[in-house]
């Protein structure tokens, strides 16, 4: 019995750390096994990312960065809504990096596309550049959610939107476990009153919070109104 115990003890322990890496990858990839993850996070964010830009007007010949670029399919999806446009990705997992310029080799060879290794808090790029910008599954790492918001207004035009789209939040239905681990691995979750206020907060007009507490969804969206 007493051997039965500490097995399980040990299987739970394994399930839990194993977890636990994986969350610290998805933080931020690295190494070939991150590269790996950033292949899969393609596949794996394809509906949340459908449900966070399908509502979202987009002009054909719109300037775009997506932040947290990860394996780089959101800028695939981009490019094509803007055909006419540009599109720039920023990450700062090297990682990732490498494996969303390969995801775009070709779009990127005929300089549609430019991806960059950095980080939100301090864009490269100068003031009013994009018509939109995007972040998918990577707000709840930000250092500082409203100085980064603020940063990422800093770069838009005026009339610019930034989207933030996200498959958790505080509030949502979740287990404990899930929870614990987002803890501790960095992540901040915030509910979506949270979002309202970070948004504001960072200088954005015509804020809006949608979410899916089933789901764990959550978008927010604001406008550069200066």
């Amino acid at each position: 019995m007493i051997v039965a115990v500490v097995l399980a003890l040990v299987a739970l322990g394994a399930v839990i750390l194993a977890r636990f890496l994986l969350m610290r990858q998805c933080r931020k990839p690295a190494r070939s096994r991150g590269a790996n993850l950033a292949r899969a996070m393609n596949l794996g964010h394809a509906e949340l990312t459908t449900w966070g830009l399908e509502q979202l007007p987009i002009a054909s010949n719109a300037t775009i960065l997506d932040v947290g670029c990860g394996g780089g399919k959101t800028i695939e999806r981009l490019l094509g809504r803007a055909p006419d446009g540009k599109v720039y990705g920023i990450d700062y997992s090297a990682a990732s990096v490498a494996v969303s310029r390969e995801t775009n080799a070709s779009a990127i060879a005929d300089g549609r596309v430019d991806v960059r290794h950095g980080s939100v808090s301090g864009l490269p790029f100068p003031p009013a550049t994009f018509d939109l910008v995007t972040a998918v599954e990577t707000h709840y790492y930000w250092p500082d959610l409203t100085a980064d918001l603020a940063e990422v207004r800093r770069v838009l035009k005026p009339g610019g939107r930034v989207v933030i789209v996200a498959e958790a939040f505080r509030g949502m239905r979740s287990g404990a476990r899930d929870m614990l681990m987002m803890s501790l691995v960095g992540v901040r979750l915030r509910s979506p009153d949270e979002h309202c206020d970070a948004l504001i907060g960072a200088g954005y007009t015509d804020v809006r919070v949608t979410a899916d507490p089933g789901k764990g969804w959550i978008r927010a969206t604001g406008t550069n109104a200066s």
